[in-house]
């Protein structure tokens, strides 16, 4: 008798030739059960074949986890996911590239189905707007990670709604983007603030010692804030008083006085 393991690889052998293949096969996906589509779903996503065309095909209610990282899709895919209740983690990062193709309207498709959303990847989706966050913030409350790195298109706006309304929130990127002192008070004024553990927030050109102090002053738990290549960080919160535990502190500012030790931090990084 096969070993389980011969049978899975033989399984993922037929799913491959069958992805190889997808257009002649197209309308038997469909019917597939759940875990062999979860299957054929993860191959194809790691392979970049998941299209607006085909993904109505592979989806099914129960849906956990979609990473679309290496595929090209639109608004027009999001759209379908308006069946995966279950979804949980949705990653549209784009690595290299801007991604032009989603906007706010497919997140709010999404934000609109899939409330038990515990994290979204966005990075570099250049076309999402704060409308697009508003509706993840008010509709995905269970938010954990949300990674907007790059979205040239929010502001503070998008900070506030996250700050006010996802209070599991523990790890929040918005690096290389336009957001001010004034968005990152008001995300951690909110009921998040006790549970954030780790800020992205480098490149962001706006940006002051204010907003390092903020996150220092109202986080209890953060364990990594990074601020590198914001030019108006000038190292003056050094005198707030630190977490009550180490964290990793990564940044650009003067190193005139500078001791680490007094801060409490694992690990601190600084360039001049």
């Amino acid at each position: 008798m096969p070993s389980p393991q011969r049978v899975s690889q033989l399984l993922d052998l037929c799913l491959w030739c069958f992805m190889k293949n997808i257009s002649r096969y197209i309308t038997d996906i469909k019917p597939l059960p759940p875990n062999i589509k979860d299957r054929l779903i993860k191959i194809m996503s790691v392979q970049g074949q998941i299209t607006d065309s085909n993904i109505s095909e592979i989806l099914h209610p129960e849906v956990q986890t979609l990473d679309l990282r290496s595929c090209d899709i639109s608004d027009t895919a999001l759209l379908h996911l308006c069946n995966c209740r279950k979804l949980k983690k949705l990653n549209l990062n784009s690595s290299k590239e801007n991604r032009i193709s989603i906007t706010s309207k497919g997140i709010k498709a999404v934000a609109s189905s899939c409330s038990y959303l515990h994290e979204a990847s966005l990075k570099r989706c250049c076309n999402l707007t704060d409308e697009g966050v508003l509706a993840l913030a008010l509709n995905c409350r269970l938010l954990k990670i949300i990674d907007l790195g790059g979205c040239l298109g929010i502001t503070d706006v998008s900070l506030q709604a996250l700050g006010e309304n996802c209070a599991f929130l523990q790890c929040v990127d918005f690096s290389a983007t336009q957001v001010s002192d004034h968005g990152v008070v008001a995300l951690v004024s909110g009921p998040c603030a006790k549970k954030l553990e780790e800020i992205h927030m480098g490149h962001c050109v706006n940006l002051t010692d204010e907003a390092v102090e903020a996150v220092l002053t109202c986080c209890p738990q953060i364990c990594i804030l990074l601020f590198h290549g914001c030019p108006l960080i000038t190292g003056g919160f050094l005198t707030t008083e630190p977490p009550g535990k180490p964290f990793l502190l990564q940044g650009i500012f003067p190193t005139q006085g500078l001791n680490p030790g007094a801060l409490h931090c694992r690990q601190i990084l600084y360039t001049i």
